[in-house]
């Protein structure tokens, strides 16, 4: 089956003075992968985010993403299979573009209960706990995590050399980052994964 792995790549790119370097903004549902040392950055509330790279050749990328909140209603396994979409797309495209599967490592940040309407159902801890058991059956190792609590965080990733920093949000004077959670967590309300993604060995 065919898939376009575009669909969800970010295309919010600009130019970091602070680190002097391209870097792309990944916002919820998107994913971004590179292989020319593009800074990588999101900011998260719920949502988690998987940095995967190569160790060997620096390629990498990050995804951003939520477990739909189906109110109990679904079983776990329909849940996840949008996490499960949101890890196979971006190790797919890392996969095509060269990277070696048994290289590769992970970083996962995110999943803190920052919103009341999405903590009550426990939304963080369940995208923290999927991103977590995802990586370990693939065996993929996770090098660092910063995940759940109750804040929200940026996180710059740097594929090329595998560097992250985390920046804790314990004040977000707008409402940017919930408005954003919110609209995506809306559109994963009515939107359907159409399909299974195969995974490349």
């Amino acid at each position: 089956m065919q898939h376009d792995y575009d669909e969800n790549l970010a295309t919010n790119r600009y130019y970091d003075k602070h680190f002097d370097s391209e870097a792309a903004k990944i916002l919820p549902g998107e994913y971004f992968v590179t292989d020319s040392g593009v800074l990588l950055v999101t900011v998260l509330g719920s949502c988690v985010a998987a940095c995967i790279r190569d160790t060997k050749t620096g390629m990498g990328g990050m995804n951003h993403f939520m477990l739909p909140d189906d109110g109990g209603r679904e079983t776990v396994g329909a849940s996840a299979r949008y996490g499960t979409y949101a890890m196979e797309v971006l190790i797919n495209h890392l996969l095509k573009m060269g990277a070696r599967r048994n290289s590769l490592e992970a970083k996962v940040f995110g999943g803190g209960a920052v919103m009341a309407s999405l903590a009550s159902s426990n939304v963080g801890t369940r995208n923290a706990e999927f991103v977590l058991n995802y990586l370990k059956t693939e065996k993929i190792p996770i090098v660092a995590k910063d995940l759940l609590d109750s804040y929200p965080r940026k996180v710059y990733y740097f594929p090329d050399s595998g560097r992250v920093m985390v920046k804790k949000l314990h004040r977000v004077h707008n409402e940017t980052l919930f408005t954003r959670e919110r609209n995506y967590k809306d559109r994963l309300s009515s939107s359907k994964v159409e399909g299974d993604v195969e995974l490349f060995i």
